[in-house]
């Protein structure tokens, strides 16, 4: 009965145009947000900062940038894991070369190093598609690879490929706390959906759309398929660089080129294809799958074991926690193909229309 539209009538295109036209969905993200920059800062322990916040902000903008280029687009890739190690290295390199640089300007342009890259290898998509574009894109995660740990250059010649930052700050600011790096990563998050969402509902989202559903008839109606997947790779490419910027600055402080592996893009594509394809909230959806249900797995089956006078190892555990893990990945992916972004829509809609069945 709360979630009902009666009454609420559009009087302007901008009015029937706006991101979230239903007045408690303007509510419910009014009130999302001020628990995320108010709340939680207040009330949250350090570690579910360290552990879960943190590393769910960061892969959620990561399955963003990724969701807009395999999700809106419909080109697979699976070099994900290297365009986020382009935007670690570079703008680690001009944190530590240009002096004083700013710290958001780094991440930027650690982002746009990573929008030439990923247009780059995004050029063979003109030509392939299908599992031929995912081969291709995997090819810049073993190239990426290579280079950053073969080429001492991008890590101001470490020994061992490893690299590390320190005293973050912003405006004078310290980014050193939890809470800090925390509320950090969150405006940037914020700000990127906000800007996805507004990106996907312009023309230039409804070209991306159009070359996702059939390419032959988009270029038939006047659509460039050349501009519409280049600039998908790069706005994808530059999420995806700051998320690793962000990743290698913010979350882990110091880190070498296996931290941005192969297991990352895969990673990422999971959450894509488990939250949601085309869909901003289902790249929410998915990261929350990914980071927060093992922790909580790790947490719950030992209190089960007890409950039920079972004592488990730590091995069991871990081996358990990826059994179900992988099995609820394949329920998931059975109940609702389209994944759990589809489930909340449908929830969403039958809310509007209780207690009627149609």
């Amino acid at each position: 009965m709360l979630y009902r539209e009666n009454g609420q009538f559009k009087t302007s295109y901008r009015a029937d145009q706006q991101i979230f036209p239903i007045l408690q969905d303007r509510i419910a993200i009014l009130g999302l947000l001020i628990i995320a920059f108010v709340v939680v800062p207040l009330s949250a322990p350090e570690y579910a900062f360290r552990a879960i916040l943190i590393p769910f902000l960061i892969l959620s903008l990561a399955a963003l940038g990724l969701n807009i280029l395999v999700g809106y687009c419909g080109q697979i890739s699976l070099g994900t894991g290297a365009f986020m190690a382009v935007g670690a290295y570079a703008a680690y390199n001009f944190q530590i070369r240009i002096e004083g640089m700013p710290l958001i300007a780094s991440l930027l342009l650690g982002g746009l190093c990573a929008t030439g890259v990923g247009v780059l290898f995004g050029i063979p998509s003109l030509r392939i598609k299908g599992l031929y574009l995912a081969v291709a894109t995997l090819a810049a995660q073993f190239f990426v690879d290579w280079a950053f740990l073969r080429i001492k250059w991008f890590t101001n010649d470490s020994p061992s490929g490893s690299v590390n930052v320190s005293n973050l700050q912003v405006a004078g600011i310290p980014i050193e706390s939890p809470v800090a790096k925390y509320l950090f990563c969150l405006v940037f998050v914020a700000v990127f959906a906000l800007l996805a969402k507004n990106l996907v509902r312009s023309a230039i989202g409804r070209e991306w759309m159009a070359m996702r559903d059939m390419d032959v008839a988009a270029a038939v109606i006047g659509i460039r398929p050349v501009y519409a997947k280049l600039t998908a790779f790069a706005v994808s490419s530059f999420i995806v660089g700051v998320a690793g910027a962000l990743w290698g600055f913010v979350y882990l402080g110091s880190w070498e080129p296996a931290a941005f592996s192969i297991d990352r893009s895969f990673q990422l594509l999971f959450m894509v294809i488990i939250g949601g394809l085309g869909s901003i909230m289902g790249s929410f959806f998915g990261a929350a799958f990914i980071v927060i249900l093992p922790i909580f797995l790790d947490q719950a089956l030992p209190a089960l074991g007890a409950m039920v006078g079972l004592n488990f190892d730590t091995a069991t555990v871990s081996h358990a926690v990826l059994m179900i893990f992988g099995a609820l990945i394949v329920f998931f992916l059975i109940v609702e193909p389209h994944g759990l972004a589809r489930l909340w829509s449908i929830g969403k809609e039958k809310l509007r229309l209780w207690p009627f069945p149609h």
